[in-house]
């Protein structure tokens, strides 16, 4: 697959197709092949504060005939934005059902990275509840709260979460503060992707969604209120999993993935010791041989 990660998100968002979920619009990517019946479909579903672009490094190492769907949750990238709207992880289920439906996509696997995870948890709860609307045939996991109760916020994360000040933090975020705090999730394996970094601030600067940071943050309660019920369906749904995580994301890293070695010794765990919170940023050639695992199956 040719070369595509150096995307701008100003140029990624003019590929977008717009798709109606919860009364917004959510942008939807044709990232690779085509996405529809008749194939696995992988199903990007991205972390915050990024987009779906997050996702090229992976599919760029991919083979051409793999088709690969991506969404911009609601509040995220180029999809909608709306001031008071009430965000919720149920809701980022629904945009990406609404995704497979437009493409008439049955069966899927989902990789799912920080954010994405519990949207991810959530489809998997709803197919093992008898609701789910596409076969999904595997997981491949990067580092997220798959736990609720290991999640460690970064400091500019607690600051948002603040019920009485978080706005001001979030109105008064700069792309230097933001690059800080995506700094100190980096690993060591490679330098920090500037040009990653800057596109990150771009695809949340879309739309005003600097000003929605701290609302954005809502999935930490929600983590904590669906903790047993999403936890469950990653650990009991009969599709395999893969989780490629790296061990130096002082959010979601080692502390966490030592719990799902005890939990689910059936999942093929893959550990990046130099690694932080952006495994497909940071260590794309796991990250897509995962993908052509989950495949295989």
């Amino acid at each position: 697959m040719a070369e595509s990660h150096r995307l701008t998100f100003a140029d990624w968002a003019e590929r977008r197709r717009m798709v109606m979920s919860g009364g917004i619009e959510v942008a939807t990517y044709d990232v690779a092949g085509t996405p529809g019946p008749g194939r696995t479909v992988v199903t990007f579903l991205h972390g915050y504060p990024s987009s779906s672009l997050d996702v090229l490094p992976v599919t760029d190492l991919l083979p051409e005939d793999v088709a690969v769907l991506a969404v911009d949750f609601p509040g995220f990238g180029a999809s909608d934005k709306p001031l008071g709207h009430e965000w919720s992880i149920a809701a980022c289920a629904d945009a990406v059902e609404a995704a497979w439906r437009d493409r008439g996509v049955v069966d899927a696997v989902l990789v799912a990275h920080d954010y994405g995870v519990s949207p991810a948890q959530e489809l998997l709860a709803r197919d093992c509840e008898g609701g789910g609307i596409v076969g999904i045939g595997g997981v491949v996991w990067h580092n997220g709260g798959i736990y609720a109760d290991l999640h460690r916020p970064t400091v500019g994360q607690q600051l948002l979460l603040d019920p009485d000040h978080g706005a001001e933090v979030a109105a008064g975020l700069t792309p230097e503060l933001f690059r800080s705090g995506v700094e100190v999730t980096w690993g060591r394996r490679v330098p920090l992707d500037e040009f990653a970094v800057e596109q990150m601030w771009a695809s949340m600067a879309e739309g005003g969604g600097v000003f929605r940071a701290h609302e954005l943050l809502h999935y930490v309660a929600e983590r904590r209120e669906f903790a047993e019920r999403w936890a469950g369906a990653m650990e009991s749904h009969s599709s395999p999993s893969w989780f490629v995580w790296g061990d130096l994301d002082p959010v979601s890293g080692a502390h966490m993935i030592e719990r799902v070695q005890t939990n689910m010794q059936a999942a093929v765990v893959r550990r990046l010791a130099d690694v932080g919170h952006w495994p497909t940023l940071e260590a794309p050639e796991e990250c897509s041989r995962a993908v052509l695992e989950a495949l295989s199956r």
